[in-house]
C-alpha cells in the first residue's frame, strides 16, 4: 500500500506523491523564540519528525524547512521587560530550543531560517501583493491584505467569509478595510527599539507575523511545496493567511498537503502560553528521561488531542521499559530492514496510512513479546531497527533499566538538588514529595553527612 495523508485542505485522506518524483519538499511553521518551549511545541517538534523520518525510510529525499519567528510584537515586549536587546533575547531561546529538541531526539531541519534575515523577500512579496491590487497602505503606515480581494479565502478553515467575519471579535482598525484583513508591514513606533525596525517603501517598520512564513517558504523551496505543517492553532488565521499571500501572489497553489498536529490538553483544555496551564520542556525533563517523552507523544496519532499527565507519562515510561526489557535479554543483530517480514509489513502499513504511530507501537509491542518467547536476535534486531523509524529503543537497553525505568541521571540530580533547595528552605512536605515521587520511579535516595546519593530500587 502507497503512503496516504489526512491533508486538511480536502478533508479527506490522499495518496502522496511529490511535484517532483523522488523529492519531498515540506515546511513547517516553527517556534516564536520568546521564551522556553512547552510541551505542545515538542509534541509538533516529534510529531513532523516522526513525518519526515518515514518519508526518508520511505525511499524519499527530504527537504525540511522550520523556521525560527525572531522578531514579533512578543519579543519586543519580552526584551524590553528584560532589559535585553532583541538579538541577545532570540539567540539566548533558540540555543535553549535546541537544547530542547535534541534531548527529545527530534533531528535537525535541513534549513531552520530566522525571519530577520529574510526581510527583503518579505517587502518584494508585500510588493506584488500591492501591484496586484491584494494589499493596501493605510493612513497610519501599515500596508494590509485585502481578504475579501482574494476569491479562495476560508478554504483551508472551510468557512465562508461572513462566517469568519461572524465570529472576529477584534474592531475594525483605523485604516482598515475589513476585520480580517491583516498586516503584511507594521509601520514602526517611536516607543519600539531601533533593531526592530527596517527601511523600506512604506517607511520604517516590520514585517506582519504571516508574511515571514510566505517569504521563507518561497525563498528555500520554491513557489509550490509538497507538505505544509504545524499545529492545529495554526490552521486559521495563520495558515489560511499563508494561503492568501502566496496563491494571491503566484497563482499557484502554496501546498499539496497540508498536515496539523493535535493539541496537547490539559483537564481537557488546551495547553498554552497564553492561558497559562502549560508546561515547559525543561520542567518535564526534570522529572522523566526524554525518550519517555518521545514515546508519550509518538504513541498517540499525530492529528488526536493528547492529554498530559503524569499518571501518563508513568504509563509511556512503563510501556518503554517493556520494550527495553525484550532487547537486554537478547543481543539485537543489525541488519537491514526486511519488509517483507509479517511485523515489518503490519509496521509498514500502520506508518503508510497518515503515519499511524499507535498501531505501528502495537507491533512493537508484539514483536518484543515474540523476542522474549523466542530469544531471536534476529528479531531484537527488527524490534530496534523499527523504533529507529519513529526515533525510539537507539539507547542502550541495560543503562535503560537500571536508572530509574528511564529517568536518566542527570534529571535525577535535578530533583535532588530540588529536594535539597525545599529542606534548606524548611519546606519538608516539598522534599518528602519529591523522595516519594522519586521512589515511585524506581529511585531510592540515600541521605548521608556526605549528601545524597541514590540507587535504583531492586
Amino acid at each position: 500500500m502507497s503512503l496516504r495523508i489526512y491533508n486538511t485542505l480536502s478533508r479527506a485522506l490522499e495518496a502522496f506523491s511529490p511535484l517532483e518524483p523522488g523529492h519531498v519538499r515540506m515546511y513547517v511553521c516553527g517556534m516564536t523564540v520568546y521564551d522556553l518551549c512547552h510541551v505542545g511545541h515538542a509534541r509538533s517538534m516529534i510529531a513532523f519528525d516522526v513525518v519526515q523520518r518515514w518519508l526518508r525510510e520511505s525511499g524519499y529525499r527530504v527537504t525540511f524547512v522550520r523556521n525560527i519567528t525572531d522578531i514579533d510584537d512578543k519579543i519586543i515586549r519580552r526584551a524590553l521587560e528584560n532589559g535585553e536587546t532583541i538579538g541577545a533575547l532570540t539567540e539566548r531561546m533558540v540555543a535553549e530550543m535546541y537544547r530542547d529538541a535534541d534531548a527529545l531526539g527530534v533531528e535537525r531541519p535541513q534549513h531552520d531560517p530566522r525571519a530577520t534575515a529574510y526581510v527583503p523577500q518579505m517587502l518584494a512579496l508585500t510588493a506584488q501583493l500591492e501591484d496586484k491590487g491584494l494589499a493596501y497602505r493605510t493612513p497610519a503606515g501599515d500596508v494590509n491584505f485585502a481578504v475579501r480581494k482574494f476569491p479562495g479565502y476560508g478554504k483551508l478553515s472551510g468557512k465562508s467569509l461572513d462566517e469568519l467575519n461572524a465570529g472576529e471579535r477584534v474592531a475594525v482598525q483605523e485604516g482598515k478595510q475589513d476585520p480580517l484583513d491583516f498586516v503584511l508591514w507594521k509601520s514602526a513606533k517611536e516607543s519600539e527599539p531601533a533593531e526592530a525596525k527596517w527601511p523600506s517603501p512604506y517607511g520604517a517598520g516590520r514585517p506582519g507575523w504571516h508574511i515571514e512564513c510566505s517569504a521563507m517558504c518561497q525563498a528555500l523551496l520554491g513557489q509550490s511545496i509538497d507538505i505544509h505543517g504545524g499545529g492545529a492553532d495554526l490552521q486559521f488565521p495563520h495558515h489560511e493567511n499563508e494561503i492568501a499571500q502566496s496563491e494571491g501572489a503566484h497563482g499557484t497553489p502554496l501546498a499539496r498537503f497540508w498536515m496539523h498536529n493535535g493539541f496537547i490538553n490539559i483537564d481537557n483544555e488546551k495547553m498554552s502560553k497564553s492561558l497559562g496551564n502549560f508546561f515547559t520542556i525543561r520542567d518535564v525533563l526534570q522529572q522523566f528521561d526524554a525518550e519517555t517523552v518521545r514515546f508519550f507523544v509518538v504513541r498517540s496519532h499525530y492529528r488526536s488531542p493528547l492529554n498530559y499527565s503524569d499518571a501518563h507519562l508513568q504509563d509511556a515510561r512503563s510501556g518503554l521499559k517493556r520494550l527495553y526489557t525484550a532487547l537486554a535479554a537478547v543481543a539485537p543483530v543489525a541488519a537491514p530492514i526486511d519488509w517483507s517480514n509479517p511485523y515489518a509489513a503490519r509496521f509498514q502499513a500502520a506508518m503508510d496510512e497518515d503515519f499511524g504511530t499507535p498501531e505501528a507501537v502495537a507491533v512493537l509491542f508484539d514483536l518484543a513479546s515474540e523476542v522474549n518467547r523466542t530469544r531471536s536476535g534476529a528479531l531484537a534486531g527488527l524490534l530496534q531497527a523499527l523504533g529507529g523509524c519513529l526515533g525510539l529503543l537507539q539507547g542502550a537497553a541495560d543503562a535503560f533499566l537500571q536508572s530509574g525505568a528511564g529517568l536518566d541521571a542527570d534529571a535525577i540530580a535535578a530533583q535532588i538538588a530540588a529536594r535539597a533547595a525545599a529542606k534548606a528552605a524548611k519546606n519538608f512536605a516539598e522534599a518528602d514529595r519529591i523522595r516519594a515521587d522519586l521512589l515511585a520511579q524506581g529511585i531510592v535516595l540515600k541521605d548521608s553527612p556526605q549528601g545524597t546519593t541514590w540507587e535504583a530500587a531492586q
